[in-house]
């Protein structure tokens, strides 16, 4: 078998586009974090100069939000389900998968939307907005008060996600729980509380933990949807 390239011809760079770009981005904030893309290394990572790279991204916050809506784009949404709690709750657990797989994105999509005013906004990060507010729209909530509800809903998943994110366990091969999440360093007369919660703060169950407030907060929905739809027919 002939040796690869033996003809002395240097193989064809793969042609770019903005999903390539994109999708190297991607895998190089999963690999090492935000501060690691810059043009210059997308370039290098590419294999092509990183001035070649502004036809797709005209500057660094533009390859964050692309960022962004690459991750947002694999969030399945449908708005037309009739069965809008069950919607929500698949919506959350499938974020969650979603961050647990991209953890480095997570703070793209929580604190960075926050500097730039909302019809501004990349339309990929928007979507999941638009969609959600359809399917309570179509549940019978007001308009004023699907937006209401989304702030609360994306308020407590989000919340949620970085709770779970954060790194809570000192020395994961400790067998003594105080030590494993270093709560033996706070002073007892003084958390008492936090530390006898100490077993229930390791056995935490991030799925189990999400649908226990989802419970909380869609009882609370159905609740107020049953009453605007009793004030209604009154």
């Amino acid at each position: 078998m002939n040796p690869p390239h033996a003809s002395g011809r240097t193989p064809a760079k793969a042609r770019l586009s903005r999903e390539v770009v994109l999708a190297k981005a991607l895998e190089l904030v999963d690999a090492e974090g935000l501060d690691a893309l810059t043009m210059r290394r997308l370039g290098q990572e590419l294999g092509r100069d990183p001035m070649s790279l502004y036809r797709y991204a005209e500057n660094r916050a533009a390859l964050l939000d692309g960022v962004s809506e690459l991750v947002l784009n694999q969030l399945p949404i449908h708005p037309e389900d009739p069965d809008w709690k069950a919607q929500l709750r698949s919506i959350a657990h499938n974020l969650r998968m979603l961050a647990l797989k991209h953890p480095n994105v997570v703070p793209l999509l929580v604190t960075r939307p926050l500097s730039t005013p909302l019809g501004m906004r990349p339309l990929g990060t928007l979507r999941p907005l638009e969609q959600i507010l359809t399917l309570l729209v179509a549940a019978g909530f007001e308009p004023a008060d699907a937006l209401h509800v989304y702030r609360a809903y994306y308020g407590f998943l989000y919340g949620h996600l970085l709770n779970e994110l954060q790194e809570y366990v000192v020395d994961p091969e400790e067998n003594e729980v105080l030590l494993r999440l270093g709560l033996h360093r706070l002073p007892a007369k003084e958390f008492p509380r936090l530390r006898a919660l100490a077993p229930a703060l390791a056995d935490y169950d991030g799925a189990k933990e999400l649908d226990q407030g989802l419970t909380i907060l869609l009882s609370g929905l159905e609740a107020q949807l049953s009453r605007q739809a009793a004030s209604s027919s009154a």
